[in-house]
């Protein structure tokens, strides 16, 4: 990573956001770079909304506020109307496609998430399946990498978690993998 790496992940709270901001924080601390998670609720833990701002860069980050997003990574069509214009010209937007059903731009990489998670036995990974997809077309990080910071995250204590999420984390990525 040769620049700063502003991203937004907005959605319903409940939906993984702030865990997808974190995880993707923390590997970028455990690579060596330096990376800022900023964390904001609604009034409502779980069916509000959710956002989180990560900067991740190689050299010192001044601020954890931005006005234009590198990448926005959208779970809900609240958070699409809300953040659509915070996107830089050349940026990438990459949203849920099983909650927002028609198709935005050229820059914009649709991912039917919550039916994909769905599928997989787990509704609550699709935010790991976007998380994937994010590496696919952004590849700062391996799988691996960002598996890795998610076992930390989640803790010995819900190591049953770490193979659906894990199968999630590649079902994102192949959704990409040839954009890389």
């Amino acid at each position: 990573m040769n620049k700063i790496e502003r991203i937004t992940v907005a959605g319903f709270g409940g939906q993984g956001v702030m865990m997808l901001g974190q995880v993707l924080a923390y590997t970028a601390n455990e690579k060596g770079y330096n990376a800022l998670w900023h964390p904001s609720y609604g009034p409502e833990t779980r069916g509000g909304t959710a956002n989180c701002s990560v900067i991740i860069s190689d050299q010192s980050i001044n601020s954890p506020i931005f006005s234009k997003a590198d990448t926005l990574i959208i779970l809900n069509r609240p958070s699409l109307e809300k953040f659509k214009n915070k996107l830089h010209q050349d940026g990438i937007l990459i949203y849920n496609s099983s909650l927002i059903q028609e198709n935005i731009n050229e820059q914009a990489y649709p991912v039917s998430a919550n039916d994909l998670a769905l599928e997989l036995g787990n509704s609550r990974v699709a935010n790991m399946i976007m998380l994937g997809a994010y590496l696919a077309l952004k590849p700062h990080f391996s799988i691996e990498e960002v598996f890795k910071a998610l076992k930390t995250y989640l803790g010995p204590e819900k190591e049953n978690l770490f193979e659906i999420n894990y199968r999630a984390l590649n079902l994102g990525f192949s959704l990409f993998e040839e954009k890389k």
